[in-house]
């Protein structure tokens, strides 16, 4: 194995535990709107590429499918299509810019409760235990379906988190010299 394979290999581990461990803290404080649980599949998307990420991202939910719960599987579509959209603009764009992580982030909101509703409503019933089943609940004593209750809640929550994440892999990127270096060695385009 190369020695590059070896630091992507060992990044995508750093990533995977930071998807694990954020996103099992911020769970447990119920922090409304935020759950950090993507945040290691956008900055291996950013740093190196779409698919690096994507298989970051299914990985994540593999491990939460075996140590905390087996519907974390379904959810694995989500973290890749998540990885493809980041890894493309990063690609594209000059990731270290506010409006591209920005930009993100709103595209991620709108893109990730499209993809999870459904799988949300086919496992669930579209409640999942989260602080956003007062939502759903809500909306639907106000007569909307399962699947408009649960993708409005859905969108609600991943519309803060999302660009909360890219902000941050954004800042990550730009202020630690480690990914920055390795960042700058592969952005092949800045807008």
């Amino acid at each position: 194995m190369s020695n590059s394979k070896t630091v992507i290999l060992n990044y995508g581990a750093l990533c995977i535990a930071m998807n694990v461990v954020l996103g099992t803290i911020i769970s447990a404080m119920k922090i409304p709107l935020l759950f950090l649980d993507t945040i290691g599949t956008v900055l291996m998307a950013v740093i190196f590429g779409p698919w690096w990420g994507a298989l970051t991202g299914l990985l994540t939910n593999v491990v939460l499918g075996v140590t905390t719960s087996p519907t974390a599987f379904f959810f694995g579509l989500v973290n890749v299509a998540i990885a493809i959209v980041v890894g493309f603009m990063a690609r594209k764009f000059y990731f270290t810019k506010w409006y591209i992580a920005l930009i993100t982030g709103i595209l991620l909101s709108i893109i990730a409760p499209l993809i999870g509703t459904p799988i949300a409503v086919a496992v669930f019933g579209g409640l999942d235990g989260s602080g956003m089943d007062v939502i759903v609940l809500w909306m639907r004593t106000a007569g909307e379906s399962i699947f408009a209750s649960t993708f409005i809640s859905r969108i609600t929550g991943n519309f803060v988190d999302k660009i909360i994440t890219c902000l941050l892999v954004m800042f990550i990127i730009g202020k630690l010299p480690m990914f920055k270096k390795i960042y700058k060695g592969k952005h092949r385009h800045a807008a």
